[in-house]
């Protein structure tokens, strides 16, 4: 698109602070058009986003939208939206009443994904990870790569990174059934595993939407090891952990421990080189493997691979050591699913083992869990109280709503009372003031704090930390 377009079109971002939606109003400004958007919350990306020149309004009413029709009439002004926005939101509403032209966030991103080569990740668990992966590794051999995610790579320092390059990976939301509505170079599943039930009925709903987006990628790369993605797609490209015949990029594993893993690296059943990988955890090798594979198909030269590789690093939120009070260690970790769940408390296992055995002392996995939507619970509720049932000490927090009714009347002392015939050393506890309150009676030296959620429980650290200083 030519300048002259760009300065004829503007984007307003109805809650444009959501880590999807930043990115994209991010690529946008980086692409020369004119950016607004409205949030009741400011944040980093809020504050960078108006660094840079976007309009960002602080309340979400109408007159927001009436001062962008008035101050830039000589534009062709397009109303962005993600599937968070409720119908009553009044900016929403306004621009329905108008006949004003309403996009959705899916429809934007795929538009900017086409004037790259693009590479897409797509999956149930584990596509911030797999992005931020495959993005260090192409803006390190290849300097030609920008990243649109949903998540903040440490490399960029952002969760998008927009240059005149041939390469975009951007990471893809399957969570409200637009997922059919991106084209890509190449598509990468990396997991399937049924959630958002507030969109989906069952799996076979999320497997329909899976396959629309595969139809949509002219090369796919599958995960062998995750049984639905192997039987149900007809790809020639996989990548696994597990295995090497049949297979055309694996990491096998030899040595897994808190600092690094290492692994003997195939191509299509041929042994090519050990790697030394910096991240811990086998949910995280896999990630890897397919940042790797991606890389090898894009023609990244595997020995350029080997060299970089070292400088991988997880993003934001993915088992984030915040910090240690009094000798208590405190992870973040984004995990909201009972099969994050369950990697994340492996990983945190692998540390304490390992602590264990340098120090002599037996250290405590202590998890502090917010449940993220009434319906996940709802549907998890066994799952859920099977993986957290397996810390030394759980606390549970009130379930973040992220703007659903709670008309079946769920709480989390319905997870609480499951864990209890399993664990004794179960609690609920209100809200993280009480955490933060009762902080050290709650908690001992040499413990391994463990916060999960896709809420707000993120404040915890930052709230915490300054009640100590």
């Amino acid at each position: 698109m030519n300048k002259e377009s760009l300065r004829k079109e503007h984007f307003h971002f109805i809650g444009i602070g959501g880590i999807g939606m930043s990115a994209i109003a991010m690529a946008l400004l980086k692409k020369g058009y004119s950016v607004s958007g409205s949030d009741l919350v400011k944040n980093n990306e809020t504050n960078q986003l108006e660094k840079d020149g976007a309009l960002i309004f602080n309340s979400q009413i109408k007159n927001n939208i009436e001062y962008i029709n008035s101050e830039l009439n000589n534009k062709v002004i397009n109303f962005v939206i993600s599937s968070a926005i409720k119908p009553n939101n009044e900016e929403l509403s306004y621009c329905r009443e108008n006949n004003l032209p309403i996009k959705h966030r899916s429809e934007i991103l795929a538009m900017l994904m086409d004037s790259y080569s693009s590479i897409a990740i797509a999956g149930s668990h584990g596509k911030t990870s797999t992005s931020t992966f495959l993005s260090t590794l192409l803006e390190l051999c290849t300097h030609n790569s920008s990243s649109i995610t949903g998540g903040i790579i440490p490399i960029y320092n952002s969760n998008a990174h927009i240059e005149q390059t041939k390469f975009l990976v951007a990471e893809i939301d399957e969570s409200d059934g637009t997922i059919n509505k991106y084209k890509s170079d190449i598509g990468i599943i990396n997991n399937i595993d049924f959630d958002h039930c507030d969109h989906f009925s069952n799996i076979n709903e999320i497997l329909s939407s899976f396959k629309d987006f595969a139809f949509n990628s002219k090369k796919l790369l599958i995960n062998y090891d995750c049984e639905i993605t192997k039987t149900n797609f007809n790809s020639q490209i996989n990548w696994s952990i597990k295995e090497t015949k049949n297979v055309s990029y694996s990491i096998i594993p030899t040595v897994v421990n808190q600092d690094h893993t290492i692994g003997r690296y195939y191509e299509q059943g041929n042994f090519i080189d050990t790697l030394k990988i910096p991240i811990p955890g086998l949910h995280n090798l896999s990630n890897i493997t397919a940042s790797i594979a991606a890389s090898r198909m894009v023609g990244v030269k595997f020995n350029d691979i080997k060299k970089n590789i070292k400088y991988l690093k997880l993003p934001k939120k993915r088992f984030e050591l915040r910090g240690e009070l009094d000798e208590r260690s405190i992870y973040d970790d984004y995990a909201h699913h009972p099969n994050e769940i369950k990697a994340t408390i492996n990983l945190a296992r692998l540390f304490i083992n390992q602590n264990n055995n340098k120090k002599g002392e037996k250290s405590r996995l202590v998890v502090i869990f917010q449940p993220h939507r009434y319906s996940r619970v709802k549907q998890f509720v066994n799952e859920f109280a099977e993986e957290l049932s397996k810390a030394d000490v759980i606390y549970l927090t009130n379930i973040y709503g992220a703007g659903e009714i709670n008309k079946d009347k769920i709480n989390s002392e319905i997870i609480r009372n499951i864990i209890y015939k399993k664990n004794k050393n179960v609690k609920y506890l209100k809200d993280f003031d009480e955490i933060i309150n009762n902080f050290y009676q709650l908690t001992k030296k040499g413990d391994l704090i463990l916060n999960m959620g896709a809420g707000d429980c993120h404040n915890f650290w930052t709230i915490l930390n300054n009640k100590n200083t």
